[in-house]
């Protein structure tokens, strides 16, 4: 059994999209299917979504939560998904005292069901829904540096058997995805990669160079373009936050028409 958590920020694709297999994610989906075999089988899963946003962070604390269709406008079947994975109140509850210890306040919440970030990938991924998961939100202030601190917060668990999913997309304008009709590359979504490929893995980085870098992100290429709001990159700089040091660049492909990448720290 391992005993190094696994970290990984990865896309998850437009809304339910990826378990439709719509063209655009048949990347991305091969890349979430393959994934759990490079790994060993987690004892549970954290997932921060890009779709869940909380004053006070807030922790999935029921023992089964329910799914929450947070998309709209499409087939009537996407709206009848299960995936009944187990919460887990006790890592929930762990979760919150890491925080609190790291002068993080949050709260468990016993109501909210797994959003379309968590429950689409993990379709794809383990779709038998055996692994316990818990959400973890993201913070509302959508502040960078408040979010490595969320990870910092958190670093206790790169000891433990456990997956850590920052579910998100490293290009999110929606204005550019919606309205692309071919297959070129765009240069500011492909300058913007770059940067984050150097972020995220270059050697030659130190630690705080690397959170600086991260923290500071609109100052990279093209960024508002890429991200004109923040909440599909934030889950990277938690993922960071936990890891750390460098990370592995585990995916970069088109996805819906742009190139998206996934990062791995272990």
């Amino acid at each position: 059994m391992s005993n190094r958590a696994t970290i990984l920020f990865f896309p998850h694709g437009g809304g339910p999209l990826p378990l439709l297999n719509e063209s655009g994610h048949a990347n991305m989906n091969q890349f979430l299917q393959a994934y759990p075999a490079t790994i060993t089988k987690p004892d549970a899963i954290i997932v921060f979504s890009a779709h869940w946003e909380e004053t006070v962070i807030a922790i999935t604390a029921a023992s089964s939560p329910p799914l929450l269709f947070d998309y709209y406008g499409f087939p009537p079947e996407t709206y009848e998904y299960q995936y009944p994975a187990p919460g887990h109140p006790e890592l929930a509850e762990r979760i919150q005292g890491l925080l609190q210890r790291g002068g993080i306040d949050s709260r468990l919440d016993h109501q909210r069901g797994f959003d379309h970030g968590m429950f689409v990938p993990l379709m794809l991924m383990y779709p038998e829904a055996d692994i316990p998961c818990v959400q973890v939100s993201l913070a509302a202030s959508l502040d960078a540096a408040e979010h490595v601190r969320i990870g910092k917060a958190l670093a206790a668990f790169i000891t433990e058997n456990l997956l850590v999913l920052g579910s998100g997309f490293s290009f999110h304008n929606m204005k550019a995805l919606m309205s692309k009709r071919d297959d070129a590359i765009d240069p500011r979504n492909q300058e913007f990669e770059n940067w984050l490929a150097e972020t995220c893995s270059a050697p030659d980085l130190s630690a705080a160079e690397r959170e600086q870098r991260l923290v500071d992100w609109e100052s990279a290429p093209h960024a508002r373009y890429c991200h004109p709001r923040e909440e599909h990159l934030l889950p990277l700089q938690v993922c960071f936050g936990i890891g750390q040091g460098a990370a592995k660049r585990v995916y970069q492909q088109p996805v819906a028409g742009f190139i998206a990448s996934a990062y791995q720290w272990d």
